[in-house]
């Protein structure tokens, strides 16, 4: 898989300022804090040894601040600078160069620096983006400053200040602890939920795996993953390398499972593309053949085992069926140019028919048994032509036969009359007759055993002297019309003298084999048989 360099896992633990603070507000840019101001005041033994510089006269506080914080410092005479703290007051630097108000001011400013700085991490205080190492710097740096500032101003309001900031930031040091467990017990919920996906899917896996569909899955949760692990807060370490050994454990399972299946895969497509390669070669060795019903059938075979065959990959299986395809459609198409031919003579077989049935009904009406026996006769040589004609096509087929059937009905029941009253063995040929039905019937069922089902209809007996004649109607199903043309073609060769007529067949005629497409087809055999 694309995404196996998985990046390592979280090996620290996250401060409570980095859970506290969201990667959005990383890019503001910061207030400095009040460590990093650096005190504008020396110390009172630096500020001994060098006077400070004339202040600028421009500054950023009210005369009204500025005075009330003189009150609490005054100049001696000497420039020394002094402070009220407590009962009793504090030296904190001279300025002998400058007149005691300059003086006084001056250090004023100091104090409004100093108390600035306090209010201004008091501000910082209420920022969702507050760190701790902030909170701690800050406050150690402001301890130094108010212990012994070198300022004039009320140094009382400024300690106590001070020490409420120091509350104040201990108070909030503790809201950053509980927003950072917060933080890591929702990141680690959020990671879990990630790694039980990935082990239900490689619980689920099976034979109707869709593997790709999987794949992807996977893929997914593995950037959900890297997402998480970049953006949310780490995860202790021990935490960090236990969900991931299980989602670690969970893609191995599905990889594993995934190249068994695909090596698999891989050796049915090669069986299946030897397969078809073996059907291709025997499908061209018989592409030229003429013998249309053993080869049509024989296609059919190979078409059947070419659907077991299975898939050999969508490349390779469209260029094997393309291939017996080829070979497929050489015999096919010969075979419909040879239909197409025959046809033509159906044609010239159907008008020399017509012609034959013109003389055959001229032969009736018959009055008596004397012309039924000429009638009969002539019949017979008309008949004994017909059958040497051949085919007709399949429209016209039952429409001929029936008008010489009828012809030969008008004769046979000018004979059945004379027979009747001329016959005092009846009994004795009727007997002789039920043992040939049986065999014919016997004769049927093996003929017809071919077929996927069938059914045969017995007329009665008609008995002309020791002539009997019996009309039998069948139907059966086959799977191909190749597989009912045989089974006709059987029935026409039958050891038993017989006429087959109005042959109908129905279904596709391509010699593909299929469950929802059946052959019907149907005939009237009519048997002759001599008493003895």
């Amino acid at each position: 898989m694309a995404d196996e360099n998985v990046t390592a896992s979280e090996n620290t633990t996250e401060t409570n300022e980095q859970a506290a603070t969201p990667a959005t507000q990383a890019s503001k840019p910061a207030v400095p804090s009040p460590a990093a101001m650096k005190p504008h005041a020396p110390s009172p033994a630096a500020f001994a040894k060098k006077a400070p510089q004339r202040p600028a006269t421009s500054t950023g506080f009210s005369e009204a601040d500025i005075k009330a914080t003189e009150a609490f410092g005054r100049v001696a005479d000497d420039g020394t600078v002094f402070v009220k703290e407590g009962e009793g007051e504090r030296e904190v630097g001279q300025f002998p160069d400058a007149s005691k108000e300059e003086a006084l001011a001056l250090y004023a400013r100091r104090y409004l620096d100093l108390k600035a700085k306090l209010d201004l991490f008091a501000n910082r205080l209420k920022s969702s983006n507050v760190k701790n190492r902030e909170i701690d710097e800050s406050i150690k740096t402001l301890s130094a400053e108010i212990e012994q500032p070198a300022v004039v101003g009320d140094i009382e309001a400024l300690k106590s200040q001070f020490e409420a900031l120091k509350e104040a930031g201990a108070a909030k040091k503790a809201e950053l602890s509980e927003a950072h467990k917060a933080a890591v017990a929702k990141a680690l919920a959020e990671r879990t939920a990630i790694v039980e996906k990935a082990e239900a899917l490689a619980n689920s896996l099976g034979d109707n795996t869709n593997w790709r569909s999987t794949a992807d899955k996977f893929r997914s949760l593995f950037q959900q993953w890297q997402d998480h692990q970049h953006n949310s807060v780490r995860l202790d370490k021990a935490d960090a390398d236990a969900l991931w050994s299980r989602f670690s454990s969970a893609r191995t399972t599905f990889n594993s499972a995934r190249r068994k299946w695909a090596q698999g895969r891989d050796e049915e497509r090669s069986n299946a593309k030897a397969a078809k390669e073996a059907i291709i070669a025997e499908a061209e060795e018989i592409k030229d053949s003429t013998a249309w019903v053993e080869t049509s059938r024989k296609f059919n075979e190979l078409m059947d085992r070419w659907k077991k065959a299975g898939r050999a990959g969508r490349r390779d299986d469209d260029a094997l069926w393309a291939r017996f395809r080829a070979a497929a459609d050489t015999f096919f198409n010969a075979r419909q140019a040879d239909r197409e031919q025959i046809s033509s003579s159906e044609k010239e077989n159907l008008a020399k028919k017509e012609e034959l049935l013109t003389k055959a009904e001229a032969l009736v009406p018959v009055k008596d048994e004397k012309a039924a026996k000429q009638a009969r006769q002539a019949l017979a040589a008309i008949q004994e032509e017909w059958d040497q004609i051949g085919y007709v096509p399949r429209d016209d087929m039952h429409r001929i036969e029936s008008r010489l059937d009828a012809v030969d009905k008008q004769i046979k029941a000018v004979e059945d009359a004379a027979w009747k009253q001329s016959d005092p063995e009846a009994d004795a040929r009727k007997s002789s007759f039920e043992e040939q039905l049986n065999a014919q019937l016997a004769e049927l069922d093996a003929i017809l055993a071919e077929a996927s089902s069938y059914n045969i209809d017995f007329s009665n007996a008609e008995f002309a002297g020791t002539l009997v004649r019996r009309n039998v109607s069948i139907s059966f199903t086959t799977d191909t019309y190749a597989a009912a043309q045989t089974v006709l073609e059987k029935l026409i060769d039958c050891k038993y003298s017989c006429l087959v007529t109005d042959v109908t067949i129905k279904g596709n005629g391509l010699g593909q084999a299929s469950s929802a497409n059946k052959v019907t087809a149907s005939a009237n055999v009519t048997f002759f048989e001599a008493l003895g």
